[in-house]
């Protein structure tokens, strides 16, 4: 880790703390306080990425709603899972996201939905409760619904949420980068064949 990109762990949470307000106040049935965590991962790694959104969701959680604490388990599953693929592939490039953002789509509802129902009775507060509690009047169960919704609403946000990252990766000068600079793919090379 270079000196210049250690500022993404503040920034993250920074942008963490921006995207869950301006969700909250405009009622999506998006998330939108994960692109911090996943500039934080694609730059400085994993474990940094996972810190970051574990932290985030404790200072939401102290400073807007304490539901969002237990959840920090998954931001933190988000700054790991996109940290590890932006280590192995970078993250200028325009497949990495996409693989980020499908991996994530099913990971964090598989990860999420236990945690709302169980520790809420799958009512956590957000505005995608209203899509649950749908999917409930229409005769499915709570972790089922929980999970639908969770899975349409993961991948919209976590789509938005990558490819915002990797336009941003895009524009910052190579020194900022870190882990997300394009890695250059080797091949070995073929001895010619002798006559």
């Amino acid at each position: 880790m270079n000196h210049p990109t250690l500022l993404f762990i503040p920034i993250g949470i920074i942008l963490n703390l921006s995207g869950a307000f301006i969700n909250s106040s405009l009622k999506l049935p998006l998330f939108l306080d994960s692109i911090g965590t996943i500039l934080a991962a694609v730059t400085l790694g994993p474990w940094p990425g996972a810190a970051t959104g574990f932290l985030s969701n404790l200072i939401i959680g102290i400073v807007h709603t304490p539901v969002s604490i237990p959840f920090g388990i998954v931001n933190a599953l988000i700054g790991f899972t996109a940290g590890y693929l932006s280590r192995k592939r970078g993250f200028e490039d325009s497949l990495t996201p996409l693989i980020t953002a499908l991996i994530l789509a099913l990971a964090c509802p598989v990860t999420a939905t236990p945690i709302a129902v169980y520790l809420f009775g799958g009512v956590t507060g957000g505005d995608i409760d209203t899509y649950v509690a749908v999917l409930m009047e229409s005769g499915n169960q709570i972790f089922s619904s929980a999970f639908l919704v969770r899975i349409f609403s993961n991948l919209a946000d976590k789509l938005l949420s990558v490819y915002m990252v990797m336009f941003l990766i895009r524009l910052l000068p190579p020194v900022w980068k870190g882990n997300a600079a394009r890695k250059e793919t080797t091949y070995t090379e073929i001895p010619a064949e002798t006559e």
